[in-house]
């Protein structure tokens, strides 16, 4: 057998399972039944006469043939998504699709800016993938999408990171607080009250702790949750204060449901990038995004960062 036997069918069904590696999971995301996904996955096997594949209890692990299709087809893929950018770029046309991947903090302003850039741009694609910085690292070591958006990119991968807008990070409290109304909070402060704080991983906590950090100041976290609309609410609901990006919280200023402390040292001053791998091609639809994201320099942040 070889691998021209293979099919393009066989060959997205595989790529698809090297991002879930699982059979389960790969059937829902192309709408299959998992015996259709098994059966096209030994198919391509014996046409490449290797096991690519192998199960050990639950758990699904690729052979070493299995990790060398996998990164065929990840590469086949992204080359074929460029030609067809590129033959419509030729045609004088504007279609195309446009993979992001973006930090939960991000989706209070990235949204609007993709809603202003698809008027633009009516006839092209958009896929938006929203999730926590350990996610969306996973998809960038995978290279799922086409463009990342984070806080603080990361240090250990070879990366293009342009900053295109600020991001304040802010220190809040419900209304009411006993803090609320002092001027000039010394940092030490903050650290003798209970503080709501994101989880291990990420990116904004890593920012304040590093800022108490140097203010030797321990924080006396009471609560760790993964969500910023649920920190929000908790510290709405007087069981703490919290730092968190400006973006995130402006709607609950503006209505009064929370309100800034006066922190010596704060807003920690900080920038959004847009992040992809460096050795990535961008196709014209990704530059034309990333172009305009630069371009809006400082308008997807709240009026007075």
């Amino acid at each position: 057998m070889s691998i021209r036997h293979a099919t393009l069918r066989q060959l997205e069904i595989f790529d698809t399972l090297a991002v879930h590696m699982s059979i389960t999971r790969t059937a829902d995301a192309l709408h299959l039944s998992p015996p259709a996904v098994s059966i096209q996955v030994r198919q391509l096997a014996e046409a490449v006469g290797q096991p690519l594949i192998e199960q050990v209890g639950k758990k699904l692990y690729f052979t070493d043939a299995g990790n060398a299709m996998a990164l065929a087809c990840r590469d086949l893929f992204e080359r074929m998504e460029r030609l067809t950018q590129e033959l419509a770029a030729l045609q004088g046309l504007e279609k195309g699709s446009l993979r992001l991947a973006i930090i939960t903090t991000a989706k209070y302003f990235v949204p609007r800016l993709l809603g202003a850039f698809s008027e633009q741009h009516p006839d092209i694609d958009v896929s938006l993938f929203v999730g926590n910085r350990k996610a969306i690292l996973e998809r960038l070591n995978q290279n799922q999408d086409d463009l990342y958006i984070l806080g603080q990119p990361p240090k250990n991968l070879k990366l293009t990171a342009t900053p295109f807008a600020p991001n304040q990070l802010v220190a809040v409290a419900y209304p009411g607080h006993p803090l609320a109304k002092q001027s000039a909070i010394p940092p030490a402060r903050l650290g003798s009250e209970p503080f709501i704080s994101r989880e291990l991983g990420s990116g904004t906590r890593r920012a304040y702790e590093d800022f108490f950090r140097q203010h030797k100041t321990e924080l006396r976290i009471r609560m760790e949750l993964g969500s910023d609309e649920a920190i929000k609410q908790t510290v709405a609901g007087r069981l703490g204060i919290t730092i968190l990006s400006k973006s995130t919280v402006q709607a609950e200023l503006i209505s009064g449901d929370l309100v800034l402390l006066d922190v010596q040292g704060l807003p920690l001053e900080r920038q959004w990038y847009v992040v992809y791998p460096e050795q990535k091609s961008l196709a014209p639809v990704t530059k034309a995004f990333q172009a305009f994201l630069i371009s809006q320099h400082g308008n997807a942040t709240t009026p007075s960062s």
